[in-house]
């Protein structure tokens, strides 16, 4: 064993190395993207690593490697494990033989997704064990602890880290590499009767599988990560109690490091739920708080157990108004909530903790973003048209912030084409486009545009390809020409996709050629059917910029037009004078081309 100093992501990343994994797939998505990029970075020879184009993909693809006993490990975020879903039903009902980890990153607040998601029911629902870890030292453990009991028990299994976790940095106690596991799969074995679905094999599993994690109830309730632990001579009276899990278990024990411990139980394995170590911590208790996130999967648990056993004791928490129903708990509020239970005097702010909130500053698109020129090209060309935009999943979201203004519609990946098809057959005399980004193409959007076509919707789609998966942290996909491992491979065309679905009419543009942008949108807009316009322009975070443009002050006549149109972050105003800043510009060129007096000089295009 030594010590490393770990994001949490990289320390389950290292663990599942450690545990002998052999096959690793995911489709990236704040916060569970480091784990697979650290994977790739540091695995074995023996491992192999992909991003798939998505998680419906990335299960199915472990699934087999499992049916041929390899170690296999799934990531993504918990928006994700809805496009798992529809495998990972099943998959319980069939079962695994390699060791399989199902990595779900869930995201309260939410910081970075659509929703505010709790994997913790989604393991209920799906009747499979889930491991919710409190630190990034405990992720590492876990993970290797998963594999084993996923093997034991052949069923996939959860690991439910949450933010703070997964971006959390630790000095961690890790294996040397003489240590690590070496696991050989044996290959897949033909037997139908265990590997086809079929309504009596599911009838037959569904029996085993209660029954089994009745069995892992009580074995979690002797697991060394569900403890109990006794109150100090401070409160060993006090008939108050807290239960607790996840990065919340750690906000709490450090508050109570100051106040003194209460009767404190700590879940690592919300389902199967440890019933009857439960049990012993409500023993002679009068009141208990659940400190959870997000949802109150504790707090109904250890309701049904006072219910079930006729406890009088009063759960509270989320549904009882005690905390929170929504967004993630702080070590604030965590440290407010303990003491208000206790009856404590709350803390006071100190004088010099008395200082003014940091000011709110939105994500917006980056300067020189080509999603900018995209935007704006289709807003100038149906001005003053009946149109809807609707957008998608990505850096491409922030088309909505003003004064862009172009995202009205905004779902989940891949729906803006079939929302916009909505819309369309309602109101056909709306012009209806629908915009997704190069990756999210590949990884949802297809089926959409098959559906348009088959359907014969009048519908522009604009793909904004920027040869990366930007927003996320410039994985390849399937157009790049490269792998997650380094491998050189073809590159699959949007375009050719496009016409082998059967689009007729396909432009690819560059959007900061504007004026070309422009009358490109004016030409496909018009024609009936399917269209599209694939705006082809790389992230300016894998392309060198330009030369910085400039402002000629003797030229500019302050019309602000730059500034009311485009919202580039790199132009601004100062003493009354627009100015340019060249750290941040990447001279693209689309604020000279509309300026009405060409008072923007430099950069490539005006060179």
């Amino acid at each position: 064993m030594h010590k490393e100093f770990l994001m949490g992501n990289a320390a389950i990343a290292l663990g599942a190395i450690a545990a002998g994994v052999n096959v690793v797939a995911g489709y990236p998505g704040t916060p569970s993207t480091e784990v697979l990029e650290t994977i790739a970075k540091k695995r074995t020879k023996d491992t192999y690593v992909e991003w798939s184009v998505n998680e419906k993909a990335a299960l199915e693809l472990a699934a087999g490697a499992s049916y041929s006993g390899a170690r296999t490990l799934v990531t993504m975020k918990q928006v994700g494990l809805n496009v798992a879903s529809d495998p990972l039903m099943s998959l319980e009902y069939v079962g695994i033989k390699g060791g399989m980890v199902i990595l779900v990153a869930d995201d309260p607040g939410p910081i970075s997704s659509q929703t505010e998601q709790d994997t913790r029911h989604f393991a209920a629902f799906s009747k499979l064990p889930c491991f919710d870890p409190s630190s990034a030292q405990e992720a590492y453990e876990m993970i290797q602890e998963a594999f084993e009991l996923s093997e034991k028990y052949l069923t996939p299994v959860f690991l439910r880290p949450t933010t703070r976790v997964c971006h959390g940095y630790a000095s961690l106690a890790v294996k040397d590499p003489e240590e690590y596991t070496v696991h050989t799969p044996d290959g897949f074995i033909k037997d139908s009767s265990r590997w086809v679905i079929f309504p009596r094999l599911s009838f037959a599993n569904h029996k085993k599988i209660e029954a089994r994690n009745k069995e892992l109830s009580d074995v979690f309730s002797s697991y060394d990560k569900n403890r109990i632990y006794p109150a100090t001579e401070t409160f060993s009276a006090v008939k108050r109690g807290i239960a607790s899990c996840g990065i919340s278990f750690t906000y709490a024990m450090e508050t109570m490091e100051e106040t003194g411990m209460v009767r404190h139980f700590k879940v690592a394995t919300p389902h199967p739920f440890p019933e009857k170590l439960a049990l012993q911590f409500l023993e002679g208790l009068d009141e208990v708080l659940c400190l959870e996130e997000l949802d109150p999967v504790i707090e109904r648990e250890l309701t049904y157990i006072c219910g079930k056993y006729h406890l009088p004791v009063k759960v509270r928490g989320k549904l009882t108004g005690d905390t929170s129903n929504a967004g993630e708990n702080t070590r604030d509020s965590v440290d407010t909530y303990i003491r208000t239970f206790l009856g404590l005097p709350l803390k006071v702010k100190e004088e010099n903790d008395d200082i003014p909130p940091l000011p709110v500053r939105p994500p917006v698109l980056c300067a020189g973003c080509p999603h900018r020129a995209s935007f704006y090209a289709v807003k100038k060309a149906m001005m003053g048209r009946k149109t809807i935009f609707c957008g998608d999943i990505g850096c491409y979201t922030l088309g909505n912030a003003m004064p862009l203004d172009m995202v009205d519609t905004c779902l989940c990946m891949g729906a803006g084409l079939n929302i916009a098809q909505g819309v369309e057959k309602v109101e056909p005399d709306t012009s209806c486009f629908a915009f997704v980004g190069d990756s999210t193409f590949f990884a949802s959007a297809i089926t959409g545009v098959v559906n348009a076509v088959y359907n014969q919707a009048n519908m522009t789609l604009v793909v904004l390809d920027n040869s990366t998966t930007a927003m996320t942290g410039h994985q390849p996909h399937p157009g790049t020409g490269h792998t997650v491992m380094g491998e050189i491979v073809q590159k699959i065309n949007i375009e050719q996709v496009l016409c082998g679905i059967g689009v007729k009419n396909i432009k690819t543009v560059n959007p900061l050629d504007h004026e070309l942008a422009v009358a490109t949108v004016k030409e496909l807009a018009d024609k009936a059917g399917v269209k599209a316009i694939i705006f082809k322009s790389p992230c300016i975070a894998v392309t060198k910029p330009d030369a910085p443009l400039s402002i000629d002050t003797a030229s500019c006549i302050h019309c602000k037009k730059c500034i009311r149109e485009l919202g580039c972050p790199a132009i601004a105003i100062d003493n009354s004078k627009i100015t340019i800043d060249p750290s941040m510009c990447t001279g693209c060129g689309l604020c000279s081309q509309i300026c009405p007096v060409h008072a923007i000089k430099g950069g490539a295009r005006n060179a």
